[in-house]
């Protein structure tokens, strides 16, 4: 008897350390770079804890930031400065699905969310008029696409933030023109819990 318990034990913790269990709990940890769709570019970093809510599914909330340095194009004159770094925050609703095979550890993916983006209020200094700029910072709902792919306990993937635009203002709180908030980011990163893909 002894013998048959420890059997289902240790067949038990083979199981959820070398495949992906539905039911499983994960945090995934990704650092990368950014390209915002109006030029400039950044680091984001973010944290995702996930449900596995099938073996090659789940769902999570992604907590992320993206400092970036942005190219602001002023009301369509033609002329671009770089704004200060910005600091924007995210929380979106994420769903992945895995195309996963069995004895595999290199697992492709393709997912999206909807969510909260928070945006950082820039002041721009506007050499040809002799004025500040500042970007709206109300925050927008918004959503991301992604894909790549997942081997072992790695990530690495490809991610755009669809962000509605913010408007541009002057130093008396006029709107004079907008600026996009999507960006392009790539990242790595690694996840831990849920177990391994590999059975």
């Amino acid at each position: 008897m002894k013998k048959l318990i420890l059997a289902v034990f240790v067949a038990m913790v083979f199981t959820n350390v070398y495949s992906q269990r539905q039911g499983g709990f994960r945090v995934g940890l990704d650092l990368g770079y950014t390209f915002p769709s109006d030029g400039g570019g950044g680091i984001l970093f973010s944290i995702e804890p996930k449900y596995n809510i099938k073996e090659n599914m789940n769902v999570g909330l992604r907590i992320g930031a993206a400092a970036m340095i942005r190219d602001i194009q002023d009301n369509g004159d033609g002329n671009t400065t770089s704004a200060k770094v910005s600091a924007n925050g995210s929380y979106v609703a994420t769903y992945d699905y895995y195309f996963n095979a069995a004895g595999k550890s290199f697992v492709p993916y393709i997912g999206g969310g909807v969510g909260y983006y928070s945006i950082a209020n820039v002041e721009i200094d506007d050499t040809n008029e002799s004025d500040q700029i500042a970007i709206d910072a109300t925050g927008k709902m918004g959503a991301l696409v992604r894909g790549g792919f997942e081997w072992g306990k790695f990530r690495m993937g490809l991610e755009y933030n669809l962000v509605p635009e913010s408007n541009l203002q002057n130093i008396n709180g006029d709107n004079i023109g907008t600026v996009s908030n999507a960006y392009l980011g790539v990242h790595l990163g690694f996840y831990v819990g849920g177990g391994k893909w590999r059975n």
